[in-house]
Parts: C-alpha cells; structure tokens; sequence
C-alpha cells in the first residue's frame, strides 16, 4: 500500500485569514439584515394597525356612524370605550399588562376582530409582564387612540378648549365619522403606537392649544419609535403609515426602570406639529 505523502492542515496564520475574511462579510452583511428586520416589522405593524382600523371602522357602521370613547370612566360610558385597562410600565406584574381577557378581549370591538390578540401590539416592541404563574409574557398592547376621535365622554358637539382647558380656538372632538370633515378621514390618525415607557390608558393626547402656531407645541404623551425613530399611524380612511420624527426631543433615550416625564414644553416641534395637523381643527 502507497503511503500518502504531502498531506497536511492549514496553518494558523491560513486559519486567521479565512477567520477574518468571514468576521468582514458578517460585518458587511449584519447591518443589511438589521435594516431588513426593521422593514419586516414595519409592514408586520402598519398590517397589524390596518386590521384593527377595519374592525374600528365595522363597529362604526354597525353603530349608526357613532364612534368608541379613546378613554371613560364614567358608569355611563365606560361600557362604550374602545379598550379597557390601564398599562403599568413601573410594575411588569400589574394584571392590565399581562391578562388578556380583562384587556383586550372586553373591548368593544372584539367581536370584529377575528379572535387575534396579535393585532394589538407592534412587533418591534419589547415590553412585557409578569404573569399570575411568574411567567415573562409580551405586554398586551402597543396601541393607542387619539384623543380627538371618541374622546372621553365631553361634549361631541362643541369639542373643549385644548386638554387643559386653556384659552384658544375650541377644536372639535370627533364622535361620528361624518363629522370628520376637516382635516378629513384620510388625514386623522385614530391607532397609533406608543412608547412602551409612556402608553398607560389607551387614549393619546396631542395638545391643540395655541393651534396653529408652532410655538405652543407641547409633547404629553409620546409616540413609539420602534422603526429606526419612527412610529406605525391608522387613519380614519383605512390607510397605515410609518412616520419617522425629526426631532429629538420626541425620541428621548429609553431608560428601563426610569419614568419618563410625560406633558412637557416642546416649543417648534415639528412632529408635534405634524400630528396636530392630522388630529382635528
């Protein structure tokens, strides 16, 4: 039998060669797989907010045109808010945040939801609760309801002066959609996500005050930046959008464990801006 002759491995500095060729492709290639989950997730998100705007939109036209409050305690109209439940940031183990069947299965609009819990949380968010087994468990929801379409069980004839009740031109809080006239149905926003360290009840405050000068903008409840600083909208016509913000002050720095400071100055804000435009006149 021939004996084989000329055989043998690779050498260590082949091997730190061939280590560092692949270290260069993985660098090259994890920045364009980072930008296609985010992509995925947007779509998976504006899909989500699309399928709960149908079912808001199909509870409207089973309710002779009449919206769902975004927010209600009263006995008398509590039953007709859009989703009950309170999320906790400071507390994962708070029940609203984990407990499914006194959240989002006790909303009006269940029924036109298909059975699917999914459709209530952007995929890119990360909070989550404890639940009653100790269990770590997604958060129930992302989303939330502007605060200009239901409201909260006000006047829906003659709107209210701004959310603080402050001097300045009365902006109208939609409660059918025919009433939606200005800025129009494809330019309100009803479902938006908001960041996991502000959402609470499911009513989303955007400050009229001032409207439409850009020096009283004010930031009170903050938008979800899940998609590289941007956040997933539904509108009152049907459509999703992502919009991505401009300006810092309304994506400040996540800090788990830290309360955010909600209802602050945000003088020239040009998100702010933009979402007062697509809120109401």
């Amino acid at each position: 039998m021939k004996k084989l002759r000329g055989l043998r491995g690779f050498t260590l500095i082949e091997l730190l060669v061939v280590i560092a060729i692949i270290a260069i492709l993985a660098a090259m290639l994890l920045p364009a797989l980072s930008k296609a989950k985010i992509r995925s997730n947007g779509i998976a998100c504006m899909n989500n907010t699309r399928q709960l705007m149908l079912a808001w939109r199909m509870y409207a036209e089973d309710n002779q045109d009449v919206l769902p409050f975004a927010y209600a305690t009263a006995a008398n109209v509590a039953p007709y808010v859009w989703v009950p439940g309170i999320l906790n940031d400071a507390n994962p183990a708070a029940p609203d945040n984990w407990n499914l069947d006194t959240t989002i299965r006790r909303s009006i609009l269940w029924p036109y939801c298909g059975n699917s819990v999914g459709i209530w949380r952007c995929p890119a968010d990360t909070s989550y609760g404890f639940n009653n087994l100790g269990q770590r468990v997604p958060r129930v929801r992302s989303v939330t309801m502007s605060n200009w379409v239901g409201g909260n069980g006000d006047s829906p004839d003659t709107g209210y002066k701004g959310y603080w009740g402050l001097a300045s031109p009365r902006s109208v809080v939609f409660r059918k959609m025919s009433q939606m006239l200005r800025p129009g149905p494809a330019m309100t926003f009803v479902i938006l996500d908001e960041r996991q360290d502000s959402i609470n009840d499911g009513y989303f405050v955007t400050e009229m005050d001032g409207y439409p000068n850009p020096a009283t903008t004010k930031i009170v409840d903050y938008p979800a930046s899940y998609h590289n600083r941007a956040a997933g909208f539904a509108f009152a016509d049907g459509h999703s959008e992502i919009h991505r913000w401009l300006d810092p002050r309304t994506t400040p720095v996540l800090r788990p464990g830290v309360p955010l400071q909600l209802n602050v100055p945000s003088d020239n804000n040009r998100d702010v801006t933009w979402m007062r435009d697509r809120s109401s006149y």
